[in-house]
């Protein structure tokens, strides 16, 4: 007799971006088609060769944080040893929260999970001065090891690596919440975000947890990230129009942007969610994971179908496909092929979204901001375009949607992720009806 899994549904959302930090300004930048993609303001950036991103603004965290409460007044004494990544994934995780009506408490501890997806958080130049300083021995470019290690370490603050540890947003999320059930921390670069959340819908599914804290925050503008993502990703060049530069699918398309976010979901078995009364947003029903061994979108068309059959669902029950559209020649032509393969290229194929035109690229951030929109879209009932895609590839054989709003009239999308080494992972989310 097939066995009867749990299903799993999303009951809140907490999202920081550079289009705004909630809900209602994020869908408001999505419907005026406003993007968040500016010359960088966090440093000086004039030397580089591309010089825009997704920053985000008027991010506070300390506004966020409550220190008549113990957990919270913790995490407010502990943000000088927080990266920004995560800060903000903290932050997001309190709005998830929030957002699901699950207040301080009410989640039993030991069935509380966090899973959450990472990349290499970069150090801040700032840290290291003074330390490269002294052990210079007065020649600007140079260190002396030795001098390093009697006199450059000890100027650094002792527990400054703890910064920038990757595991270390789920760590600060789960103290100030305290989730004591199964956790973990992916790092499998652009798709870690949604592999987490596949990972906590696996784990919900056997039983091993009612409630998840699941995504991924992300921020690459800083002087280092940008130099090192310069050597590895296609960055556009276009400096003097940063609103237009990033052009997923688009014929004239050059690159992308880097930039930061981070969306933090809460997710649960329905019947987890029904007993303490929750709003259910939407209903993971499948996840497929692969790899693109060749580079030729054989690999998302695995996961595709995967997460379709697990969904139960043929092709075109799907309304549209939230791309991952990074904005390169190379690889939006393979991701549009691998679409292609799966949902075919006529008028009744899916439409495709591309969401980095207003973000840019955030990182293991990608895929959950991007989940985040979609929902958006679907609780709307609205499609945003594809933000400057005005001349779609014919390379790129998919229905990319690129004008006006569209009407969702199927009840699921499908969200995929890729990162260039060839990880693949696709999510397949249902509008919750009742």
């Amino acid at each position: 007799m097939a066995r009867s899994f749990p299903r799993v549904v999303i009951t809140g959302l907490g999202a920081i971006t550079p289009i705004g930090n909630d809900s209602a300004s994020i869908w408001q930048a999505l419907v005026e088609g406003r993007s968040g993609i500016a010359p960088i303001q966090a440093f000086d950036a004039s030397k580089l060769p591309s010089r825009i991103g997704g920053e985000i603004h008027d991010f506070t965290p300390r506004k966020y944080l409550n220190r008549a409460d113990p957990r919270e007044n913790v995490a407010l004494k502990g943000l000088k040893m927080m990266a920004r990544t995560i800060q903000l994934a903290l932050v997001a995780s309190k709005l998830a929260m929030s957002d699901a009506g699950a207040a301080p408490g009410s989640i039993e501890p030991s069935r509380f999970g966090l899973e959450f997806g990472a990349t290499m958080i970069s150090i801040e130049v700032d840290d290291l001065v003074a330390a490269s300083k002294v052990s210079s021995n007065g020649q600007p470019g140079q260190v002396d090891l030795v001098t390093w290690g009697k006199e450059g370490l000890p100027s650094i603050e002792p527990l400054w690596m703890l910064k920038f540890l990757p595991n270390m947003p789920a760590c600060h999320i789960s103290i100030l919440h305290d989730a004591q059930g199964p956790s973990n921390t992916i790092t499998e670069g652009e798709v870690a975000g949604l592999m987490a959340i596949g990972e906590a819908v696996r784990i919900l599914r056997r039983g091993q947890a009612d409630f998840f804290l699941t995504g991924a925050a992300d921020s690459k503008l800083s002087l280092l990230s940008i130099a090192r993502h310069e050597l590895f990703l296609p960055l556009t060049r276009r400096n003097e129009e940063p609103k237009r530069a990033v052009r997923p699918f688009d014929q004239s398309r050059d690159g992308t942007a880097i930039g930061e976010g981070t969306t933090v979901f809460a997710v649960e078995t329905l019947e987890h969610a029904q007993k303490r009364g929750a709003t259910i947003h939407a209903e993971i029903l499948g996840f497929g994971s692969a790899f693109d061994t060749r580079r030729d979108g054989q690999g998302m068309a695995r996961a595709m179908r995967a997460a379709l059959r697990q969904a139960d669902l043929a092709p075109g029950d799907i309304d549209f496909v939230s791309a991952h559209g990074l904005g390169s020649i190379e690889f939006d032509q393979i991701e549009a092929k691998a679409i292609a393969d799966v949902f075919g290229s006529g008028p009744d194929a899916p439409a495709v979204f591309g969401s980095k035109g207003w973000t840019g690229y955030l990182g293991a951030a990608s895929g959950p901001v991007e989940l985040a929109f979609a929902l958006m879209a679907m609780r709307h009932g609205q499609l945003p375009p594809t933000l400057n895609c005005d001349h779609p590839d014919p390379a790129c054989p998919i229905r990319v949607h690129h004008a006006g709003m569209r009407p969702v009239t199927k009840p699921y999308f499908l969200k995929l992720g890729y990162t260039d080494l060839g990880q693949c992972a696709a999510l397949v989310v249902r509008r919750w009806d009742g």
